[in-house]
């Protein structure tokens, strides 16, 4: 049975890459005022760097409900396929949860995989998934494969500014002046 791998757009594949790859990405929702975006759809990621900057207020992203992957898993189960999701990371998201909840309703057919990751880390477990996948292995071997190596991969983010760490809530002002300093 052929598996459909099915992911979101923390892994910062574009729609695209999508489809050389022959994977799916569904879009998280980015908010930017009153405004709502599609990642990697309806905004790119120099267009949202570009309204970073001249924005106000911080955007804020919402998750994937459960329906947006159940119609994409329903999608790939009724053309013959098992699903492999790869999510970003529970710890950042509630993605996994969403994914999860939808997977109940395809038993034995959709298997979600929690990538404790993002960005590159998650797109890391996609390619490796996708190799094992053209190597013949179940979906699964490639869960527990994945589920072994997420824990080996480090993403490490330099960043030009704490700016947006300190608006955003994420960090104090006197760690913001401490680290720029």
């Amino acid at each position: 049975m052929p598996i459909r791998i099915i992911t979101d757009s923390a892994s910062d594949i574009t729609q695209a890459e999508s489809k050389q790859l022959n994977i799916r990405v569904i879009p998280l929702k980015t908010i930017f005022g009153e405004t709502e975006y599609l990642d990697g759809v309806t905004l790119d990621h120099q267009t949202f760097y570009h309204k970073l900057i001249e924005s106000d207020v911080l955007p804020t992203t919402s998750q994937i409900a459960p329906f947006d992957y159940e119609e994409r898993f329903r999608e790939a189960v009724e053309q013959g396929d098992e699903v492999l999701c790869i999510t970003v990371s529970s710890k950042l998201s509630g993605c996994y949860q969403s994914a999860c909840i939808a997977a109940e309703e395809f038993p034995d057919k959709v298997v979600v995989v929690d990538s404790l990751s993002v960005a590159i880390g998650e797109r890391i477990l996609i390619q490796l998934a996708l190799q094992l996948r053209d190597d013949g292995k179940s979906i699964q071997e490639i869960a527990e494969i994945l589920n072994e190596k997420k824990h080996t991969i480090r993403v490490i983010a330099l960043l030009d500014t704490l700016e947006y760490l300190k608006k955003g809530g994420r960090i104090s002002s006197a760690v913001a002046l401490a680290g720029s300093l």
